[in-house]
């Protein structure tokens, strides 16, 4: 490591060593095996991100959130599912939670945790059956992206259902170089879209690294999917990023600013009490791996948090719900 490295420079060095690590298939299925000692060991930094393994707490959970004026958005945490039956699981886990009252005004979800890894018909199927049912509610639901090789499927698969679906959405990542290609090629006129960096390890001739070029074209796209009438969710935890939206006007056009839960929630904060429409991307479940790494990866210097997590893993005051909102 070079002593005269940036900041910058460092945070994102490390994020994409926390990605890699995230990838790594040594780790994740150390994570999985029954009596996993890295689950039980990570287990309290990874309750800062993962409001809670279970769904009546993580329901009650809510509660607090909103009683700060936030929007909320849900996911039961996973991806990469291919268990027949943990996949109906996962769709049913949705449609039980639209049941709740106050019913979940947004979903995300990974088609891969609903059955893109079996078929892209099953995927299919089970959307439009969650999607439908958030529809009853008044609720939508915005997919999640995936790693490079699925974005054809996924893309292929919003195309497929939005038509008879007007409440569904579509995460897009500003740093595909196939992204502003992708914009003319789906229903973008009303749509929810979620637009993010990219939390993927990707070779260069695929998409830009973290840096000045990726913030670049994120605001960029950001203005192209204004233009075209998107319903904009601009879902960053980049305080760069925000700023610069904020001093040329974009962020008044956006519908919301989002952040993942416990990244950076004081950030968020300052831009709710700047009269900002602020949602929390809210996460529940127990497969939470690839998830904590991800959230540790969209800010580095939260390794230090996670590690003091750890350590103070038998105190109770660590992981107050909306601490820091």
């Amino acid at each position: 490591m070079k002593p005269t490295m940036s900041q910058r420079a460092l945070h994102e060095a490390a994020g994409q060593g926390l990605r890699l690590l995230a990838a790594d298939e040594r780790c994740r299925t150390a994570f999985t095996t029954p009596g996993s000692v890295l689950q039980d060991v990570l287990s309290p930094a990874a309750r800062r991100y993962v409001l809670s393994p279970g769904r009546d707490e993580f329901l009650d959970h809510l509660g607090v959130l909103r009683g700060k004026a936030y929007r909320i958005a849900v996911e039961f945490v996973g991806e990469e599912n291919s268990d027949p039956a943990e996949i109906d699981r996962v769709v049913d886990e949705y449609l039980t939670v639209l049941a709740h009252e106050p019913v979940p005004e947004q979903l995300g979800f990974d088609l891969s945790n609903v059955g893109l890894t079996v078929s892209r018909d099953l995927a299919a199927k089970n959307t439009a059956r969650i999607t439908e049912a958030a529809a009853a509610r008044g609720s939508d639901v915005v997919l999640s992206m995936e790693r490079a090789h699925a974005v054809d499927d996924v893309l292929g698969t919003y195309r497929d259902l939005a038509d008879a679906h007007p409440n569904l959405g579509i995460t897009l990542q500003a740093y595909l170089h196939r992204t502003p290609a992708d914009i003319a090629s789906i229903p973008v006129d009303g749509r929810k879209i979620r637009l993010v960096k990219g939390a993927f390890t990707v070779p260069p001739e695929i998409a830009l690294g973290r840096g000045p070029a990726l913030d670049e074209r994120y605001l960029s796209l950001a203005a192209r999917l204004l233009d075209r009438g998107a319903r904009l969710s601009l879902a960053t935890q980049d305080g760069t990023v925000l700023g610069a939206a904020r001093a040329s006007g974009l962020l008044d056009r956006v519908e919301e600013v989002e952040m993942l839960h416990g990244v950076r929630p004081g950030l968020l904060r300052t831009y709710r009490e700047a009269g900002y429409p602020c949602r929390i991307y809210a996460t529940y479940g127990e497969n939470w791996w690839l998830h904590l790494l991800h959230r540790l990866a969209e800010h580095p210097p939260m390794v230090l948090t996670a590690l003091a997590d750890i350590a103070e893993r038998h105190q109770d005051d660590g992981h107050s719900v909306g601490a820091g909102y």
